[in-house]
């Protein structure tokens, strides 16, 4: 029997989970030849060596031309292993999208993901970063000529499972404002919703250099971000820039001038929200899944 448990404090709900056997067999995502993916690559900064000649280069990395599809002349997703296993090594010297091939529709991600150490231009003085893009759609270089539309679960330092709306797309989170930050916070017992830049609760980072565990799960327009067992972040009544439900897409991996490491990257179908997340959702009656029965 699957169970949950949900854990009271005092700025709010901290929900963990935990599942067991019962839907579809798991995917694996990653191999030694990167079959599932494309690569896209943006536009490098004016500081990285070893380029092809007349590569245009910038700044701010957010302008210019970018080198494209299948270009990742300096082995920015590289394959390695962790002990015997497939891992994927993000150097994070450039901007760029290691994207699936096909799309997916009510899922369930997972993988596991640690910091490396190096860091890179322009973002030498800020937080390690990277991010996992879902439900992509569209051209790919749509954002900053590098990451296609779609809906983000941040891979950040101290913001693992944030939420941001990459490109177009809109959705709803159930928010509260907390004190002394500028961003709305992830609060399931609010009744106010915001949208844009989403911050994650809480935040159960892993100590750096270590393994944290990340999960994804997609049913209809609503979407679940799960970091080391609990639930950070809802995601409701997701919408493309025209208006319609955004429900299915790629899947991006980012790099974003940090080193960082991607291991266990698996996915599998499902038909609903386990158990015991669908116990402890608390979603508008307009939602998908209502309209559509999947609950």
């Amino acid at each position: 029997m699957a169970k949950s448990l949900m854990l009271h404090l005092a700025a709010g709900a901290v929900w963990a989970v935990s599942l067991n056997a019962g839907a579809a067999a798991w995917t694996p995502l990653l191999d030694q030849n990167l079959s599932q993916f494309e690569v896209w690559m943006g536009i490098p900064h004016t500081s990285v060596q070893g380029l092809s000649a007349g590569t245009e280069t910038s700044e701010d990395c957010h302008k210019g031309v970018p080198m494209g599809l299948n270009a990742d002349v300096k082995r920015v997703f590289s394959m390695t292993e962790d002990g015997g296993e497939p891992m994927l090594h993000v150097s994070g010297e450039i901007y760029g999208g290691l994207t699936t091939l096909a799309e997916y529709e009510n899922y369930h991600l997972s993988f596991k993901i640690k910091w490396g150490e190096k860091k890179w231009a322009p973002r030498l003085d800020q937080l390690r970063d990277s991010g996992v893009l879902y439900h992509c759609h569209g051209e790919h270089g749509t954002f900053w000529g590098v990451w296609k539309s779609s809906l983000e679960c941040q891979v950040q330092e101290t913001d693992l499972g944030d939420f941001i709306q990459i490109a177009g797309p809109r959705a709803e989170i159930r928010t509260s404002k907390v004190e002394g930050t500028k961003r709305p916070r992830f609060d399931p017992a609010s009744a106010a919703y915001s949208s844009g830049y989403i911050s994650a609760f809480p935040e159960p980072d892993a100590p750096h250099g270590e393994w944290n565990h990340m999960e994804i799960y997609a049913v209809g327009d609503t979407s679940v971000h799960v970091v080391n067992g609990l639930i950070v972040m809802v995601v409701e009544n997701a919408r493309k820039k025209d208006g319609s439900p955004l429900i299915r897409g790629q899947i991006q991996i980012q790099s974003e001038a940090a080193e960082c490491f991607y291991k266990d990257l698996q996915i599998r179908s499902i038909t609903g929200f386990p158990d015991p997340i669908k116990s402890q959702l608390r979603l508008k009656p307009e939602a998908y899944f209502h309209r559509k029965g999947v609950l």
